[in-house]
């Protein structure tokens, strides 16, 4: 693969506008825009979660996810390039039956607390939910592939935080009303 990038800068976008793959220009504040820099935040937690994290089969599915999420933000950006499928979907819903199958049932509402990675991975949990409602708003949404996907992985890191507490040795803290 050649280069794709042989300038970091192009003041193409001193206007306020940004340049998408086809060609054209839309607005930074679009929301289209806002949804592809949602899903980059969550990319970026998600790395944060890897370099805290210690668990090989935790940092191999959310290096998976990462990757994903990269070719989500492409989809979004090039609705012809299709990247993401029922299979994505279908393998982030059999990781977190296997995340859950080893967890006591949820009695109460937990804490995004308890260590730095479980409150990084509520960290990811909440930024993505955020990214679903960016991807939600879009006019037209999005194939129904995409919607699923963005909606499974915010129960995977929910699950995910659990079980890297239970994994841990952490007790999960509680909500006291």
């Amino acid at each position: 693969m050649g280069n794709r990038i042989t300038r970091v800068y192009t003041r193409t976008g001193d206007d306020g506008t940004t340049g998408m793959a086809d060609g054209s220009r839309v607005a930074k504040n679009s929301p289209l825009m806002a949804a592809i820099g949602d899903i980059d935040e969550l990319n970026a937690v998600l790395g944060m979660l890897r370099a805290a994290n210690q668990d090989g089969d935790v940092d191999a599915q959310l290096h998976a996810i990462q990757n994903e999420l990269f070719s989500f933000g492409g989809e979004l950006s090039m609705p012809e390039f299709q990247k993401l499928g029922k299979e994505q979907v279908h393998r982030i819903e059999a990781e977190l039956d296997d995340l859950n199958e080893c967890l006591s049932p949820l009695k109460e509402f937990i804490l995004p607390a308890g260590s730095q990675q479980v409150a990084l991975c509520h960290h990811a949990r909440v930024v993505c939910r955020r990214a679903e409602r960016s991807v939600c708003s879009l006019n037209p949404l999005p194939r129904e592939e995409l919607l699923s996907y963005i909606n499974r992985l915010s129960d995977y890191l929910f699950v995910l935080a659990r079980t890297i507490a239970s994994r841990q040795g952490i007790d999960e803290v509680y909500w006291q009303p």
